[in-house]
């Protein structure tokens, strides 16, 4: 680890020194911005700090924090580094058993609640033994609230600086698999890879970001908050839903990541705006077409944008070929919570590469196994598992390199390409192994799909199972269905014969976080879908086009 590298604490302590009265962070409420300064930010943080000792919390407590992003998330985050706390954070939508079982594993001893969406259904999992301390919104009931922490006790001025080696965080990953993990990140791991973002995407004092990503995932605790560290970006929030595009346009944002379900709504918003036959009809006249770029950019409040992303999922090439056609160019990146979710973009963005994660970041080493798995060793890498130590052995080769789960292909430019999970591929009834993900691709190329898992295991072939879009589910049945089955006649004579997909079914109920089917970070989860809809699909054959209310 470079010694020049400095922990956040360090860096706000820059930031107020350089530009201590210019706007940090900006909260809206009831449509306006709620400003907070460098300065402002430094001194709630030791204020919150000192509460907390106040409390009688020591140095290497775990305190959970759980809510939507906002101001007070940072502001929070900052003084549990600043008091040598160690920060849990719990996913907003997370339910009560899993809000439950984080904070028993990782024996939090006080949790911060801000906004929530379902605070009444998720108290439960809170309980009542657990100090509750409440952000600044409409949150469940607390112990002190955020006016009262911030006169609680003295500010807590001189405390030591964290150490690199110091455990900064627990993040729990998002159980698609079961039970979440807690993989321990050091100062040292959320340092260097926020130093690196910066690094690789040019960021700067004169950049805006905008923080609505579950800020519980590495992603954007990394990309969003942890950049800024670093960066000395301003950073803007999402007040709700309802208002995300008129917070992004308001935001004005210089640098914009999201997830390929976002990217898929961006895209049908334009095109049942403009229509998609007369859009190609405009992007081929020279002159109409920057017009029409520039609105298209405007509309979704992008046009500042030096850099724009997509993770936490696969995205559809041709999602990205589409705004690369509308002058929007979307750099797909790879990581994971246990390496702080950097180490493979397309950045800068190559149009030749769509399809690959990109390439290994400076200062991080890929590789494959024998078995073709992806293996990732960079300083970014997490210590282990909280409480685990026989996982986390299993998860790393004898030269300390990390097995992602995730095979993959690395071709002659070191770009690599994602094509599935160790543990996704299934056996059939007639014994052959599927790789799902390869096929997934090739289908989800059907503008009418938003999601797609393919199942299969122990039936005679693959079954898709199939989320349309908004679009698609406003469009004739037999349009689609034709649609469906044009792309599946396509896809079909270029697999091997055992994966060869019998039927493709459109699924009525929509997949969410709610019925367990997505997890947090809107990641499929292909065993709970497996189990609701293997029997039900069983007997279906010849390349059919079904739909679930036909079943």
């Amino acid at each position: 680890m470079e010694s020049t590298i400095k922990t956040p604490i360090e860096m706000l302590e820059h930031w107020v020194e350089k530009q201590g009265d210019n706007v940090y962070l900006k909260q809206p409420i009831d449509g306006q911005f709620k400003n907070f300064t460098w300065r402002e930010v430094q001194t709630q943080m030791q204020q919150i700090a000192g509460a907390l000792r106040h409390l009688g919390l020591n140095r290497g407590d775990k305190v959970a924090i759980f809510s939507k992003n906002c101001a007070e998330w940072f502001i929070t985050d900052l003084a549990l580094m600043h008091g040598g706390y160690i920060s849990v954070p719990i996913y907003p939508t997370a339910n009560a058993d899993t809000i439950c079982y984080t904070l028993e594993h990782s024996e939090s001893k006080a949790i911060f609640i801000g906004k929530l969406d379902h605070w009444a259904e998720q108290e439960l999992g809170v309980g009542g033994e657990i100090l509750r301390l409440a952000m600044p919104y409409d949150t469940m009931p607390a112990q002190y609230h955020w006016d009262k922490l911030l006169t609680l006790g003295q500010p807590l001025i001189d405390a030591p600086l964290p150490t690199l080696e110091q455990i900064m965080t627990l993040v729990y990953t998002s159980g698609s698999t079961g039970k979440p993990k807690g993989a321990i990140h050091t100062f040292a791991s959320y340092s260097w890879t926020c130093n690196t973002v910066v690094r690789d995407l040019k960021t700067n004092v004169s950049d805006r970001l905008i923080s609505y990503l579950p800020l519980a995932h590495i992603t954007e605790r990394v990309a969003k908050e942890g950049s800024s560290f670093y960066s000395g970006s301003s950073v803007a929030f999402v007040e709700s839903l309802d208002s995300f595009v008129v917070d992004v346009q308001r935001a004005q944002p210089t640098v914009f990541f999201s997830v390929p379900r976002l990217w898929n709504l961006f895209q049908k918003k334009i095109i049942d705006t403009i229509g998609d036959s007369r859009l190609n009809l405009m992007l081929k006249v020279p002159i109409l077409s920057g017009i029409v770029k520039r609105k298209i950019h405007k509309a979704l409040g992008l046009e500042h944008c030096h850099m724009l992303g997509s993770g936490s999922a696969p995205i559809p090439p041709s999602l990205i070929t589409w705004y690369h056609k509308v002058g929007l160019n979307i750099s797909e990146a790879w990581g994971m919570t246990e390496n702080c979710a950097y180490s493979i973009i397309n950045s800068p963005f190559n149009v030749k590469k769509i399809g690959t994660v990109g390439r290994a970041v400076d200062g991080c080493d890929v590789k494959l196994s024998d078995v073709g798995e992806l293996l990732v060793k960079s300083p970014g890498l997490m210590q282990g598992y909280y409480k685990q130590p026989e996982e986390t052995a299993a998860c790393f080769d004898k030269d300390g390199y990390f097995l992602t789960g995730d095979l993959a292909n690395i071709d002659e430019d070191g770009y690599v390409s994602i094509t599935g999970r160790v543990k996704d591929n299934f056996k059939t009834s007639k014994g052959k192994y599927v790789a799902p993900v390869p096929i997934e691709r090739k289908l989800a190329q059907d503008l009418h799909v938003e999601m797609i898992c393919v199942i299969g295991s122990g039936l005679p072939h693959p079954i898709a199972l199939v989320q349309l879009s908004e679009g698609g589910y406003l469009q004739p049945r037999e349009e689609v269905t034709t649609s469906l089955k044009t792309t599946l006649d396509a896809v079909n004579p270029h697999l091997e014969s055992h994966e060869t997909v019998d039927a493709i079914v459109v699924v009525t109920e929509k997949w969410e976080v709610d019925n367990d089917v997505l997890t947090p970070t809107l990641k499929i989860k292909r065993h709970v879908l497996e189990q609701r809809y293997s029997e039900r699909v069983d007997g279906i054959r010849g390349g059919k086009i079904c739909w679930e209310d036909e079943l």
